[in-house]
């Protein structure tokens, strides 16, 4: 179910990690990744070898040049094993690598990119707040200059991955309140700076590890850390609402759409060969307009997905598309999902296939990643109704 317009190298891509997602990534395995809310180091790092985290970095920084569409077919295909190799590829080739490709200090991107163009470092998000999620101009984590150091206090949950990251992309408050998107900026701050602490989250959906709460108790900074250099202070605003962000929507929607294109593959296969009534269940009515409605859904995902991805790859305005994109993806991931349980019965509440996983995994995509409700009131800002 790839374009028809695909980019010959995108499909040889899109090949390659599908081979590589058969061979190592096989449903026991994923399994048992769940079960343990980790994603396999050993097989991640034979994925690596691909090199293909260095399809979000520039060539002058040791990438292969932005190509956010074969970096999207990249995630698609590692969501059919779920989001243990997906959530670590983002980690490194997005938070890390599209971010700091668009808004690093050319100090940053010397020190950085080509770690991230080779896989070497992972970037987590340190942006939500136990008081704050979809407003990110109220974040109230401070960070105060004192000469040359940066003193950070405060808080961040849901800060996926932050135990195993290198770095927190972090958003602060870096003057008064009520400035609001004035006084915010974003840090980079490496996760073994002392003044860190971190508390586990238990979480249903992408299991692929633990979300984080992370403390910062005056945690002591260079002005290097300053995401974009000294001259971003309190500019955190316009990298939080930049091209880096329509790109965070586009990858969320692509593990959604990942996720959404398995769960169809299973009812599909299921239906074909669970046999009720002296035939396979594909053949009664009730099945098959189930199956059929939520491979129409599927395809509108994927047309929306690569559109955005297009626009974004090609460096024009797509604000708008990768809004729609992750709107209407997380939302017809759970109406495919849903329809795909009923498909299967109470075998797609056991675990003997994967389904009960993909429903929990799309059931939490109109949440992660800018809400629906949020994506609502971009468009219609976007559009100024």
């Amino acid at each position: 179910m790839t374009p028809l317009d695909e980019p010959g190298h995108v499909a040889e891509i899109r090949a390659q990690v599908a081979r590589f997602v058969a061979e190592q990534a096989p449903p026991e395995a994923r399994k048992a990744w769940d079960r343990a809310h980790a994603w396999p180091r050993d097989v991640y790092a034979r994925f690596n070898a691909l090199g293909l985290t260095a399809l979000t970095v520039p060539e002058q920084w040791g990438g292969a040049g932005q190509d956010l569409v074969a970096a999207v077919a990249v995630i698609e295909e590692l969501a059919q094993a779920g989001p243990f190799l997906a959530g670590p590829y983002i980690h490194t080739a997005f938070y890390g690598g599209m971010n700091l490709a668009e808004n690093g200090s050319p100090e940053q991107k010397a020190e950085w990119l080509p770690r991230l163009a080779r896989g070497e470092a992972f970037f987590a998000y340190g942006l939500s707040e136990p008081d704050v999620g979809g407003d990110l101009a109220s974040v109230t984590t401070r960070a105060e200059r004192d000469g040359d150091t940066i003193i950070v206090t405060g808080a961040k949950r849901w800060c996926t991955g932050a135990d195993w990251a290198d770095v927190i992309y972090c958003l602060v408050r870096s003057g008064p309140a009520e400035a609001r998107h004035r006084n915010l900026s974003f840090l980079l701050i490496p996760t073994d700076t002392p003044g860190i602490s971190m508390h586990g989250i238990e979480h249903a959906n992408l299991r692929y590890t633990k979300s984080q709460d992370v403390h910062f108790d005056g945690v002591r900074l260079p002005l290097s850390a300053i995401v974009g250099g000294e001259a971003m202070w309190n500019r955190g605003w316009e990298q939080l609402a930049g091209r880096a962000l329509d790109v965070e929507k586009i990858e969320i929607s692509a593990v959604a759409y990942g996720i959404a294109r398995a769960a169809l593959a299973e009812a599909w296969s299921y239906a074909q060969q669970r046999h009720q009534f002296g035939r396979p269940i594909s053949q009664h009515q009730a099945i098959r307009h189930k199956l059929v409605t939520a491979r129409t859904r599927l395809a509108a995902c994927r047309h929306m997905l690569y559109h955005a991805a297009q626009l974004a790859s090609a460096g024009r305005p797509c604000a708008a598309e990768t809004a729609m994109a992750k709107l209407f993806i997380a939302d017809t991931g759970v109406e495919i999902a849903l329809a795909c349980q009923q498909v299967m019965g109470a075998y797609a509440l056991s675990d003997a296939y994967e389904m009960e996983r993909h429903v929990r995994d799309l059931l939490g995509m109109p949440i992660v990643g800018g809400s629906s409700d949020m994506q609502k009131n971009n468009l219609a800002g976007i559009w100024k109704l």
